[in-house]
């Protein structure tokens, strides 16, 4: 397969290796196809996948309303997040400590989530700082996905039903938050290339063949 500069662009060493015996962390820009990329990368390579699963992981693990889970899911820190603390620290595993703010024990959970999931084997990954979480892990490969903001916008047109306007306002807005997410909690920059093992513009990709293309690099990958 051949590879496309303008698409695939690695940023650091990955050693050659069967890409089925990966764990693949998957960072994403808003509507660049990141779910189902992953999905898609997943079943290529008969290994779990994880997504929103992993809130309901970490909600079921450690106590706490899954809704909480899906409210404050990869958004930064907000003071009604404080204010909250208080009124859930009854629900908190004793591993989590009940003094921590919410938001930080959220992110606990399931970074802990995220820990026992890669620990019982290859499996992708997506969002939620799980590049951060396994760092240093020698069978970890690290990718970020992204595109230009048209074809994002229109993407998430199509996949929303939105119109033009709500879907750059949804665009914009859920960028923002994941890199506040992420910048606070990993203290690292969201989609700078030193975080990640491949940068690749998913534009005029379909999750099969956008999948097809990461196995190829990982598998071709030397030192």
């Amino acid at each position: 397969m051949q590879f496309n500069s303008q698409n695939i662009m690695p940023t650091g060493d990955v050693t050659a290796m069967d890409a089925g015996k990966s764990i693949i962390t998957i960072g994403r820009e808003y509507g660049s196809g990141g779910g189902d990329i992953g999905k898609a990368l997943a079943e290529k390579l008969g290994i779990p996948f994880y997504d929103k699963e992993i809130l309901s992981l970490a909600a079921k693990e450690s106590g706490i309303c899954e809704e909480l889970f899906e409210n404050q899911d990869e958004k930064p820190v907000s003071s009604y997040l404080f204010a909250m603390t208080m009124g859930v620290s009854d629900m908190a595993q004793p591993s989590i400590s009940d003094e921590m703010p919410l938001n930080h024990r959220i992110f606990m959970a399931q970074f802990q989530a995220i820990s026992r999931v890669a620990a019982q084997g290859p499996c992708v990954i997506v969002g939620r700082c799980a590049n951060y979480v396994l760092k240093g892990q020698p069978n970890m490969i690290s990718l970020f996905l992204y595109a230009d903001v048209d074809a994002r916008i229109e993407r998430t047109m199509k996949k929303r039903g939105l119109s033009k306007a709500e879907a750059k306002d949804l665009v914009h807005k859920r960028d923002k938050q994941r890199q506040g997410y992420y910048n606070f909690f990993a203290d690292g920059n969201w989609g700078h290339r030193s975080n990640y093992n491949l940068m690749f513009n998913t534009v005029g990709f379909t999750p099969q063949t956008a999948a097809d293309a990461i196995v190829a690099f990982i598998q071709s990958r030397s030192e």
